[in-house]
């Protein structure tokens, strides 16, 4: 049993908490024999969920494997990932993906989740195995050609209706591909100084604009994957204010970093979509305030250093950002005082698990309900550095740069992954998630 004291809750107030069997169970009476953890000017957040990690393997194990962007997601704070399909072989069968969340199961530190892909091989020409992956082990409910835009407009359709069948949701990577051919970096002045091919916002608005049509039209649910401008922001919230079935998501990077910084021609700048402007940035903050964005995603992207450590047109776009998400929000968004930590975790727990079909995570602490959380201290800050970065990748924006919070502990399906600031050894998380899962088939049987 573990049973935590004095943690701060995200609604203000103070609270005990204790854990057995991988559930929250009721505190009174508990302590004798348990492992406690004094949690006294933490706060407690239910564990966290990420929508849009890029986790490579199979295929990509030089960037990230499901352990390694495991541990980088432990580390900040998530008990939960949604896989991206961009992986080789690409994850549009049913064999993939179940290969994918089997190794995520194996690991242990956080619940893997895999993206099936919209389309065969991500090449946009005909849809993918998606009843065969919605039915298969890992019961798939997030579809994405992510790093792909799913440009034909008659395929979107027949995507978007097939998953109405069953309850899922496309999850749209919103680029129009004639519109940024060779692009760089965002399209505005610093482009034009720079003498880089610039990335316009019309290339992404026009996507969401045509796709939050199609939703409407055949009643389905449209995800839109990491907006960017001010523009996209107005789109979304007139198509909410109609009623379409639409949620979107925005990165920590889009919240604080600005293309200002492609002056340096430092590569870990270098992401899709791109940086935008400051005007952009605030936009990004005001909507995620006022609901207009549901959540924030990482869209973690690992790369070997020699596709970042290269001339900026030859470099690879993307960045990592699990490890930093949690401090990234805090800083554009708690410290500025637009959003408190009831509001975190409804953005970075609640809403993505509701968006993904992820059960237990609608009633964070209730007895019964599966014990994630995170423990996360909101009061220090520290100059963050390759120390932190607990994945392969290290093409991190924030590298150097002093950032508020720490996660303290990490708490997946009621055994530790984190604790007192560090990664719980491999073995033991795997033997616990072993462990875990013998409980509950003997649970259901």
């Amino acid at each position: 049993m573990i049973v935590i004291t004095g943690a701060t809750l995200p609604d203000g107030t103070s609270s005990d908490l204790a854990i057995e069997g991988g559930r929250f169970v009721d505190v009174a009476g508990k302590g004798a024999g348990s492992r406690v953890i004094d949690a006294t000017g933490l706060v407690v957040l239910p564990g966290l969920v990420d929508l849009h990690t890029h986790l490579r393997e199979p295929g990509f194990e030089q960037s990230e494997t499901v352990l390694t962007g495991s541990r980088a997601a432990a580390a900040g704070g998530f008990t939960a990932v949604h896989a991206m399909a961009n992986t080789s072989p690409v994850a549009d069968t049913a064999g993939v993906v179940e290969q994918v969340q089997s190794l995520g199961d194996q690991h242990g530190y956080v619940t893997v989740r895999p993206v099936g892909a919209v389309t065969v091989g991500l090449g946009g020409e005909r849809l993918s195995e998606i009843g065969a992956m919605a039915g298969s082990r890992a019961r798939v409910r997030v579809f994405s050609d992510d790093g792909k835009c799913v440009s034909d407009a008659l395929l979107m359709r027949r995507a978007l209706e097939y998953v109405k069948t069953f309850g899922g949701v496309i999850a749209q990577h919103s680029q129009e591909p004639r519109l940024t051919e060779d692009a760089q970096m965002n399209e505005g002045a610093v482009s034009a100084e720079l003498g880089l091919a610039g990335w316009p916002a019309v290339a992404e608005e026009s996507i969401i604009a045509r796709d939050v049509l199609l939703a409407q039209h055949v009643g389905a649910r449209l995800h839109v994957c990491h907006v960017s401008t001010a523009g996209s922001v107005d789109v979304v919230r007139w198509a909410k204010a109609r009623g379409i079935h639409v949620t979107a998501e925005v990165t920590p990077h889009h919240l604080l970093l600005t293309d200002e910084l492609a002056r340096s021609y430092d590569s870990r700048y270098k992401v899709n979509p791109p940086l935008r402007r400051d005007e952009d940035v605030q936009a990004l903050r005001v909507a995620l305030a006022d609901g207009t964005i549901d959540i924030v995603a990482t869209d973690h992207a690992p790369h070997p250093a020699e596709s970042k450590q290269c001339a900026w047109d030859e470099a690879s776009f993307g960045m990592v950002g699990l490890e930093s998400a949690l401090s990234i929000v805090q800083l554009a968004m708690v410290d500025t005082g637009l959003i408190g930590w009831a509001d975190v975790a409804s953005i970075l727990s609640r809403k993505p698990a509701e968006i993904g079909r992820l059960a237990g995570y609608d009633a964070a602490f209730v007895p019964g309900s599966p014990a994630n959380l995170t423990l996360y201290d909101a009061t220090v800050s520290h100059v963050f550095g390759l120390e932190d970065l607990r994945g392969k990748g290290t093409n991190s924006p924030y590298l150097g740069r002093e950032l508020p919070g720490r996660v303290i502990a990490t708490i997946h399906n009621g055994y530790p992954t984190v604790l007192e600031g560090e990664l719980v050894d491999a073995a033991e998380v795997a033997l616990a998630a072993q462990a875990a899962r013998s409980s509950r088939e003997m649970s259901q049987a």
